[in-house]
């Protein structure tokens, strides 16, 4: 890309370290320039709700600070030095080289040096991350593809029921400690057990150790852990299952689960007992705010935006379209989509409802969003699912905005999610507390 962004929201490749500070245990070591970790760091996880360094994060991640001089003459003394001092001082598990512009521009030979600690045993790979390769989102699947190539091994057996789940990317999507928490409660409750690379009792080293035992890999992403899943179906002859919409809400939840179980073969009575159990509960929540959802006086959002990456603006689509009975105005997908799922992608708008659909722009220029926006003069109250960036356009379109997308600096987000049953209840309850908010002001 060429042009000038204005709004930035995804970092580079490099920002794949968040994806290795959210394994537990494991240490990125950066080789790349001063400050690209950090800055990094700030754009997409203190931004991202507040989310603290993790393990070795933030100023905690080894860095070569690679300098004029490592231009000139090289910096793979530098890093070799860098990755020893690493493994004396810091006690991890496993260790992630990644590269920056500068490294990767200069052709330093990474994977030589990485071989090296290699060949002695130790738990370490790296990945070429440099930030005109893509953004975070690329970076992420980087990581993902070099634990997979130099790392992992075969298994002597499949594990029955053991799925590999890649949905929201970590760190990277404010809410995926939240959300993949609650894939792994749902999923386990139609007898599957699942196999969640990242995050708190996710098991570091050995849930990697155990990717390859898995007898499928799901994947719940427009496109995001496809390429993973078809490097894993390559190597390893692991088949998968890709469900593109992240499930929210009863409607989407409840034909998410009964996918998954008639794939993994565990559909049962057992499962159907768990799905009526858990959507009556949804149900019963949403009915008991019904006096709220249906009051003229509050001004109700009766049409929406998304401002988001293309996961999130898909998945609240389709639950603000099927269970709240809004109408879609425009989204915008604000991640760098590779051009050949951006027809996909669109086509999937195109689905909401029956003759629901809806107009996609890709664009990760908050300036253009905001023209056409501007541009566009909605009759009623607009719903904003967006993030921080988009405040201004909101108040100057009269909107209602709920900061759900990178970055989010209005909010602490820990284990919140918006995903299932409850993610549904939590998105409603987030909507209309700000409706709440804003007619009392």
């Amino acid at each position: 890309m060429t042009d000038i962004i204005q709004s930035p929201r995804h970092g580079c490749a490099l920002g794949g370290q968040q994806t290795v500070v959210a394994i537990e245990r494991a240490i990125p070591i950066l080789h790349a320039g001063p400050g690209c970790g950090a800055k990094l760091h700030r754009g997409l996880a203190l931004a991202g709700g507040y989310q603290g360094a993790g393990y070795a994060g933030a100023d905690a991640m080894p860095c070569t600070n690679m300098i004029e001089k490592d231009v000139v003459f090289g910096g793979t003394d530098k890093l070799r030095a860098v990755i020893e001092g690493t493994l004396k001082i810091m006690d991890g598990d496993f260790f992630v080289v990644l590269t920056g512009c500068t490294a990767d521009i200069i052709g330093d030979d990474v994977g030589s040096v990485v071989g090296e600690f290699q060949e002695q045993g130790i738990p370490i790979v790296y990945a070429e991350t440099g930030g005109f390769k893509g953004d975070g989102y690329k970076g992420h699947e980087l990581v993902l593809q070099a634990i997979i190539t130099q790392y992992l091994k075969p298994a002597a057996q499949k594990e029955k029921g053991l799925v590999n789940v890649f949905a929201s990317v970590p760190r990277h999507d404010p809410f995926w400690e939240g959300d993949l928490q609650e894939l792994r409660e749902l999923l386990s409750g139609i007898g599957l057990k699942t196999n969640i690379l990242f995050g708190f009792n996710s098991g570091g080293i050995q849930a990697l150790n155990a990717i390859p035992a898995a007898e499928f890999n799901l994947v719940v992403s427009p496109y995001i852990g496809l390429k993973t899943a078809e490097l894993l179906l390559e190597k390893f002859e692991t088949p998968y299952l890709h469900i593109p919409v992240l499930p929210v809400g009863g409607r989407e939840t409840s034909k998410f689960l009964r996918i998954v179980a008639e794939f993994a073969g565990t559909a049962s009575r057992q499962n159907e007992a768990f799905i009526a159990r858990k959507e009556a509960e949804f149900y019963h929540y949403i009915v008991r705010a019904a006096d709220v959802l249906t009051e003229y006086r509050l001004n109700q959002p009766k049409r929406f935006y998304n401002i988001n990456d293309a996961a999130h603006a898909l998945a609240f689509s389709k639950f603000l379209v099927n269970e709240l009975g809004y109408f879609p105005i425009h989204q915008f997908i604000t991640e760098d989509v590779p051009e050949e799922y951006q027809e996909a992608i669109a086509g999937y708008f195109q689905e909401l409802a029956p003759g629901i659909a809806s107009g996609v722009t890709f664009t990760q220029d908050g300036g253009e969003i905001f023209e056409e926006i501007a541009a566009s003069k909605p009759l009623t109250t607009p719903l904003l699912l967006a993030s921080s960036w988009e405040v201004d356009i909101a108040k100057a379109i009269n909107g209602l905005h709920v900061s759900a997308a990178l970055p989010i600096i209005d909010r602490l987000i820990l284990k919140r999610t918006y995903i299932g049953y409850t993610g549904g209840l939590n998105l409603v309850e987030d909507i209309y507390s700000r409706l709440l908010e804003k007619h009392r002001a």
